[in-house]
């Protein structure tokens, strides 16, 4: 069964004063009711106006079962004396190291080695993760983290201090 559309009232512009007016609706007996101009609203306050977007699907879906969003990709390991960071990219299924600065050559071989390929829009390391090597893909890429975390450190003079884990 369709719904009824409730009447609503439409405006109209006048563009010489720059104000608008709605048309009068009609009372019982058929007359219309009079109306007053409505002033324009500043422009200052239209600019505060918070823009109101509605949820997306996975925020309704996180708030119905109560989880809080984990960000994608997720960080899992960040040591900012080496300006390195390991990540895992759950909807791309990838793992990813990034360095803040580019690092030595034989770094590069290890991380080459290790099946990392450059990925230049996202300025990452990736490597796939397949479901069927899922676990050994995320250790594995741990521990490269670890080794050249160190490996850095050690370029750079600074103490190995506490291991982070992972």
């Amino acid at each position: 069964m369709p719904r009824k559309r409730k009447s609503v009232p439409t405006k109209e512009v006048d563009t010489a004063t720059t104000t608008a007016v709605l048309e009068a609706p009609a009372d019982a007996s058929g007359d219309t009711l009079p109306s007053a101009p409505i002033e324009p609203v500043p422009e200052q306050i239209v600019e505060q106006a918070p823009s109101e977007q509605p949820p997306t699907f996975v925020e309704r879906l996180a708030a119905r079962n109560g989880r809080a969003l984990v960000p994608d990709p997720f960080l899992i390991a960040l040591d900012n004396e080496s300006g390195v960071r390991l990540f895992e990219n759950k909807q791309a299924r990838v793992m990813a190291i990034k360095f803040d600065e580019r690092p030595a050559q034989p770094i590069i071989e290890m991380v080459k080695d290790a099946g990392f390929r450059w990925n230049p829009t996202e300025r990452v390391w990736t490597k796939p993760v397949h479901g069927d090597s899922a676990m050994s893909t995320r250790i594995n890429a741990e521990r490269l983290y670890q080794e050249v975390r160190q490996m850095i450190r050690q370029d750079k003079g600074t103490d190995a201090g506490q291991d982070i884990p992972f």
